[in-house]
């Protein structure tokens, strides 16, 4: 089997593109027992101790403290004079390599020119050299499968609420497949499909879909 080079490029290029400008799809299950917003404080922390006091975390705590003010809470500047205790936790995988094969097609002639001769020639379709049950591995220039290699990556934000007391009130959890490992990509589209539709039916699993943000003028 003879790989185009070429053609095995193009869903790379469209992938990297679609990272950036393509809509962003998230499957998101929660379950929540949220009271009512009425300015309850919060304060975020890292699930991963490792994290706490990191600028990368911050910037993504920042984004959950933005969508929580939004929903009619209050940040709070320590653990200690928080209603609320938010965990936040975060990843991406190493990826799988996916291969995609699609059959080449080619033509072989009846006439002078052709294989077997006789008339005009004649073109039909290809797969690995068969043409209507005769085989020649090289008989088409452009017959050959065209394999496709690309990689995927799984990425998910896990987020609890609790009460200082420890009795969970949300659980949520946002899971993507993206063509990308950046996080700075991906966190921010977690964190927007996470709460939308805040905080949810619980036990529900529902798709969210994010779209790009709008283009610079």
């Amino acid at each position: 089997m003879r790989i185009s080079f070429l053609r095995s490029l193009a869903p790379l290029a469209l992938l990297a593109v679609s990272a950036c400008a393509a809509n962003f799809d998230a499957q998101v299950k929660r379950f929540q027992a949220m009271p009512a917003p009425q300015g309850q404080s919060f304060f975020i922390k890292s699930a991963d101790p490792k994290r706490d006091g990191s600028l990368e975390f911050s910037r993504y705590a920042g984004l959950v403290s933005e969508k929580l003010v939004a929903q009619g809470y209050q940040a709070a500047s320590a653990p200690g004079s928080a209603n609320l205790i938010v965990s936040l936790d975060y990843g991406v995988d190493h990826g799988r390599e996916k291969v995609r094969s699609t059959p080449g097609y080619g033509w072989a002639g009846y006439g002078p020119y052709g294989r077997w001769g006789g008339g005009p020639g004649y073109r039909g379709f290809g797969h690995h050299g068969y043409v209507y049950g005769f085989y020649d591995p090289f008989l088409f220039d452009s017959g050959y499968d065209q394999v496709e290699s690309y990689t995927v990556y799984t990425s998910d934000l896990d987020l609890t609420i609790a009460r200082p007391s420890g009795e969970h009130l949300f659980e949520g959890k946002a899971k993507a497949m993206s063509s990308t490992d950046n996080l700075a990509y991906l966190v921010p589209n977690l964190v927007e499909a996470m709460f939308t539709g805040f905080p949810g039916n619980s036990g529900e699993t529902v798709k969210i879909t994010v779209p790009p943000p709008p283009k610079k003028k």
